[in-house]
């Protein structure tokens, strides 16, 4: 479906019976926020809000709330489009069977980018301020007013012009803190990010950065800024093709690029050497992104489309809206991903965990192959975890599990309950341990030691099951106080309610109390090292206990799967939080004979959890009263 503008894919959705109208004023300091979370939560239509408060423009959220209208919106382009990115990965497929994939070929060379002239018709009608654009704020602490589905425009000053380009999502903040309203407003962008290259030039040549930030739009627009593309397939060039619609754009009196199609167009430039507190920001691990220096724009003009519609989402503890974006990612990307790194077959960063803190993948184990396979151990699957590692988006993976594919062709890196299960049933913890210290982490997350910086650990397991895994605690298993209340969050795995976290420290005289018990419970000796009797044996009393994780709530943690991935990932950071019973460290090696012990308490230095306010929730049920535009769905 090519849509034209925003407005179109509104009225589309409305005929359709996939989006509902709020026409009560709604508050944007926290109830519109509240609003789109108790709708995503319960698979509800898109939500079109036609009186925000303090601002003449109508909103939108929800548009991409479940895979079903997400795959609704792009119905007639999804499959060609997903084809075209295949063949990014593999361009010889076109040649092997050309006619099956001529449609999409086709589709590719008519979705280039279409310049207009200056002179032309208008196509955005008004001029308008930052500060009478909807001033959203999802969360309590949040330092102000955000835009959460920007399409952020910047150009290589030494290669200019579109196809060169980069689209990106990067969050910007509208106002608060130290920006000077409505000339000033705050982007944040991570590392490894399109933008930080277009910067890092211009301050070489000693130019601000133009910057274009479009919001609204066709759908395709918004999901093209957020998508990991291959190199060489420019993001307007993606949204023309997922659209069914050429990317529509040109060039103001000043030199900055506009989207012809968007519904509003901020421009600005950044200068060299010039930062402010950007934040807080309740981001989607579930906790806020804290204030920190980062760029920002100051802003140039402001435009409007005639029928502008303001797009939002709310980001948060997954899942939320844009857990929706991730499964589209996976499957317009996911078989083309592993044709990039050789013997890898699956991989998936879990959106309960927070995307970027565990990603797990499964790859070949083929160099010894004449082996007896019950003397199978990790080897080319720490290669192939080295290449992950080293790839896009997935180089900010903190915890990367991997497995051998060849010791179960069934396993399913989606089943995440059962991949943990292979893999605690697989591990040498003496021997399959590999950390990174002193690197970078995913900017959102304050597990490490300062901002993008903390520990990576990868968990390779090849060969036979070496234990059954505990599927109820044995009778009498006992463990000292403090940390006698415990539960089985999963096979094998005991969530410990730990007294609250103080230093480190303290936590190691802490779990070496713990460790040393555990060791006793288990029978294990002294002997520690890779030689150290049978390697990574747990001893007879902790033959089924693979990894033991301290936390604040036993009870929270062992809930769920979701619960136990967000605590164990997001509050864990390997280098500081992994230890072990019977650990060593052997020539630079650290291992451990007996179960690991994972230390998931919030640590002082954490970014505080996100919590909804109980007034905002209270005072939004006044629309799911009956009669009104949210009964039944609140």
């Amino acid at each position: 479906m090519g849509y034209r503008s925003l407005a179109e894919c509104v009225r589309d959705l409305e005929r359709h019976g996939q989006l509902i109208r709020i026409r009560e004023e709604v508050d944007p300091y926290l109830e519109m926020a509240a609003i789109q979370r108790r709708v995503y939560a319960r698979g509800g239509p898109a939500l079109l809000f036609e009186r925000v408060k303090g601002s003449r423009f109508p909103a939108v959220s929800n548009l991409f709330g479940t895979p079903e209208r997400a795959r609704f919106l792009f119905r007639d382009t999804f499959e060609r489009v997903r084809t075209l990115v295949g063949l990014k990965y593999d361009p010889t497929a076109a040649a092997r069977r050309p006619l099956h994939h001529l449609p999409a070929l086709l589709t590719a060379f008519s979705a280039l980018p279409m310049r207009r002239r200056l002179g032309g018709a208008p196509v955005l009608h008004g001029r308008t301020r930052v500060s009478e654009l909807p001033q959203i704020v999802s969360w309590p602490m949040d330092g102000g007013p955000f835009i959460t589905l920007p399409q952020v425009y910047t150009e290589d000053v030494t290669r200019p012009g579109i196809m060169n380009a980069n689209l990106g999502m990067y969050r910007v903040q509208l106002g608060g803190n130290e920006y000077v309203a409505d000339r000033e407003i705050g982007l944040h962008y991570q590392i490894h990010r399109g933008i930080g290259v277009h910067q890092a030039r211009a301050i070489e040549a000693g130019v601000p950065l133009k910057v274009s930030i479009f919001v609204g739009g066709p759908p395709s627009h918004t999901f093209a800024a957020m998508m990991p593309l291959p190199e060489g397939l420019p993001e307007p060039v993606f949204a023309g093709m997922l659209g069914n619609r050429r990317f529509r754009y040109l060039y103001d009196d000043e030199g900055f690029c506009i989207s012809a199609d968007a519904d509003f167009v901020i421009t600005g430039t950044i200068h060299p050497g010039e930062l402010k507190p950007e934040g807080p920001f309740g981001d989607h691990l579930g906790y806020y992104s804290l204030a920190h220096p980062f760029p920002y724009l100051r802003v140039h003009r402001v435009y409007h489309r005639k029928d502008a519609i303001w797009p939002f989402t709310v980001v948060g503890r997954p899942p939320q809206e844009d857990t929706t974006f991730g499964a589209l990612v996976h499957e317009l990307t996911g078989s083309a991903i592993p044709r990039e790194v050789p013997g890898l077959h699956a991989v998936h960063a879990v959106d309960a965990a927070g995307v970027h803190p565990l990603c797990l993948a499964i790859g070949s184990e083929r160099y010894t192959p004449y082996l007896d396979p019950r003397e199978r151990r990790p080897q080319e699957i720490l290669t192939i975890a080295n290449h992950v590692l080293g790839t896009n988006q997935l180089s900010l993976a903190k915890y990367l599990l991997i497995c051998a594919r060849e010791d179960d062709p069934s396993l399913d890196v989606h089943d995440v309950a059962g991949f943990l299960r292979h893999v605690l049933e697989r591990i040498d913890p003496a021997r399959d341990l590999h950390f990174q210290t002193c690197t970078t982490i995913d900017t959102l997350d304050y597990s490490g030691t300062a901002l993008n910086e903390g520990s990576k650990l990868v968990v390779a397991a090849a060969g036979p099951k070496r234990r059954e895994l505990w599927t109820e605690v044995p009778p009498g298993f006992e463990l000292p106080r403090p940390f006698d209340r415990f539960r089985l969050a999963l096979p094998g795995v005991l969530a410990v309610e730990a007294p609250r976290f103080s230093s480190y420290d303290e936590a190691a005289r802490e779990i070496d109390a713990l460790a040393a018990r555990l060791r006793e419970i288990g029978g294990l000796s002294g002997a520690g090292g890779l030689g150290g009797g049978r390697a990574g044996a747990a001893g007879a009393g902790l033959d089924g206990l693979a990894l033991i994780v301290l936390c604040d709530d036993a009870g929270f943690t062992a809930a769920s799967l979701d619960n136990f991935l967000w605590v164990a990932f997001t509050r864990s950071n390997p280098s500081h939080d992994v230890h072990g019973v019977g650990a060593f460290v052997e020539h630079k090696h650290w291992g451990c004979r007996g179960p690991l012990i994972l230390d998931a308490r919030i640590k002082p230095h954490h970014a505080p959890p996100l919590e909804e306010d109980p007034a905002v929730e209270r005072r939004i049920e006044r629309l799911a009263a009956r009669g009104g535009p949210l009964a039944g769905l609140l």
